[in-house]
């Protein structure tokens, strides 16, 4: 796995309006745990780019202020409208432990239902793992090469090596489905016969309704 360097400066203030300012400069207000104790820093947020906005996942090698550890992010907070990052945990990893990450997927193969006019869905992004880091993987490929119709690949079916997978087991990770548009014309062509059944009948009330106004006439010419 590929390694991403922040280099940070420690806060000497954790206060809101701190950490907006930190913001309003162009810096990550943060704070790493793991060891003898936490420490809050700020990072520039342009070091950032690699290891968010990527399909891959990545260590940390932290900088801060000469002092120098190995870590994994472990949560990142965005802003909900402009998408800046608001706030970075990190965790230090600790040699003979094992860490929990979150590791992007890529669906490897080509699904037989796709062939037949299927549409390809990719359920999960990430798959939540727990192992020792030298054998976390950038990324999990995925087999989609037997999927037909229905078919999907499920958590429970992925093994690798040194890996535990903690997501629940019998969640889809990726599947064939029929595509919206082909499923809206199965179910109008489904409603077609009932509506073409429904016309008859109407049909067939129209010479009632003529019967019942031909008597009419001939009760007032009785009663005359």
């Amino acid at each position: 796995m590929k390694t991403v360097e922040i280099v940070g400066y420690k806060r000497a203030n954790l206060g809101k309006s701190d950490s907006q300012r930190l913001r309003n400069e162009g810096f990550v207000p943060c704070v790493v745990y793991g060891g003898n104790e936490q420490v809050h820093f700020y990072a520039p947020m342009i070091l950032f780019r690699e290891l968010v906005y990527t399909n891959e996942a990545h260590f940390v090698h932290l900088n801060i202020e000469g002092e120098e550890s190995e870590a994994i992010l472990q949560e990142v907070q965005f802003h909900p409208v402009s998408e800046v990052i608001l706030h970075a945990d990190f965790l230090k990893v600790e040699e003979g432990r094992k860490i929990k990450m979150s590791i992007p997927i890529r669906l490897v193969g080509k699904a037989p239902g796709v062939d037949k006019g299927g549409a390809l869905v990719r359920k999960r992004a990430t798959l939540k793992v727990s192992g020792f880091a030298k054998d976390m993987p950038d990324h999990i490929d995925v087999d989609v090469s037997t999927l037909d119709f229905h078919h999907a690949v499920k958590v429970s079916d992925m093994k690798i090596e040194g890996l535990e997978f903690l997501d629940p087991k019998a969640a889809a990770i990726a599947a064939v489905e029929v595509p919206r548009a082909a499923k809206l014309a199965a179910e109008e062509a489904a409603a077609a016969p009932a509506e073409g059944a429904a016309a008859p009948a109407a049909g067939a009330a129209a010479p009632a309704a003529d019967a019942k106004k031909a008597e009419a006439p001939k009760k007032d010419e009785g009663k005359k």
